[in-house]
């Protein structure tokens, strides 16, 4: 018997409603054709984000706001530059379980999903960069769809599960992973809660619950997506190349700059099991500085250093190969 029309748009509501909140709930794709299309119900929420950032024309600003926007913005970015990628998604430090489950939950507050969803299509990305299986490629499909649109259809929703098996052993990466807006819920609720506090204690700071939760939460959150998603889009088309890796990365300073190092991404194409992506000493590399301030704390050991001799032979070979053909854009 064919479903009654109005119970069907019931229970994909329901289902909607339910992978809101868990990531691991079961995707049924009635029409294959779409797998690849926006699923306008599963995004509202990150719609909602974007357009939650209007309230600042009512809630106004304040230093406390501000600050609090850019201080959550550059710690998230580094627990995504630090923890999601050179940690879970290539393994270029050793760390206990404790700081893991840190990092993890850091990289989670981020709102870019659970740590073995990012770790997973990154690997898949490593895999076939700039190929036509490459998830999130301009090369291959264009600007908007490496920045964001991949990020919004169906297909790209699950956890490649079978590319971070040395992470599914975890329970709690596992929850962190399935419940990905629980994190982001806490801290949101913090911020309004921090918000009013200072509202009715301390007055002088001119701020307010709904204040705090627009600049903290909503703005800090949307910049840092998009900051994050230059190095899928920007940083393979625009930059130079000083390695002939088989894909089109590039290495863009002012990327590097608000990403905190991860700009230098023909070099992590180059060598992406490097804990440093900023090769040479003029290359700004933040979070490399910061992994080596945790290290000297021992929160960290074992970072991947690149030797001199690989990070130089490969670039002897790639000037060579310009000067037989001086119509390449290697640096």
């Amino acid at each position: 018997m064919e479903e009654n029309p109005q119970k069907k748009v019931q229970n994909r509501i329901l289902r909607t409603l339910l992978r809101w909140i868990d990531d691991d709930a079961e995707l049924e794709i009635q029409d294959p054709s779409r797998i690849e299309k926006i699923d306008w119900f599963r995004i509202l929420p990150f719609l909602f984000m974007h357009l939650a950032c209007l309230g600042v024309f009512w809630v106004g600003w304040s230093s406390v706001a501000v600050l609090t926007a850019i201080g959550l913005y550059v710690i998230r970015m580094l627990a995504i530059t630090s923890g999601y990628h050179r940690y879970f998604s290539h393994r270029t430090y050793k760390t206990s379980r404790l700081w893991q489950f840190v990092l993890a939950v850091l990289g989670n507050s981020a709102v870019q999903r659970g740590p073995l969803w990012w770790a997973g299509h990154h690997r898949h990305h490593h895999r076939f960069a700039d190929q036509p299986e490459d998830i999130h490629s301009p090369v291959q499909r264009g600007f908007w769809w490496s920045h964001v649109l991949w990020l919004l259809t169906p297909k790209y929703f699950a956890t490649r599960k079978e590319l971070v098996k040395n992470l599914t052993g975890y329970p709690e990466l596992v929850f962190l992973n399935r419940f990905s807006v629980l994190v982001p819920l806490l801290l949101l609720l913090i911020l309004i809660g921090f918000g009013e506090w200072l509202r009715v204690y301390v007055p002088s700071a001119g701020t307010s619950g709904l204040q705090m939760a627009i600049w903290g939460f909503f703005i800090s959150t949307v910049v840092l997506y998009h900051a994050t998603s230059t190095i899928n889009s920007l940083d393979h088309l625009w930059g130079r190349r000083r390695y002939l890796t088989p894909d089109h990365s590039r290495n863009n300073w002012l990327l590097a700059l608000i990403t905190f190092g991860e700009g230098w991404h023909n070099n992590h194409h180059h060598y992406p099991i490097a804990a440093r992506n900023g090769f040479f000493w003029w290359e700004y590399d933040l979070t490399y500085y910061v992994l080596k301030v945790l290290e000297w704390l021992g929160i960290i050991w074992d970072l991947n250093e690149i030797t001199v001799e690989r990070r130089n032979q490969d670039r002897l070979l790639s000037l060579s190969i310009k000067q037989r053909n001086p119509q390449s854009s290697v640096e």
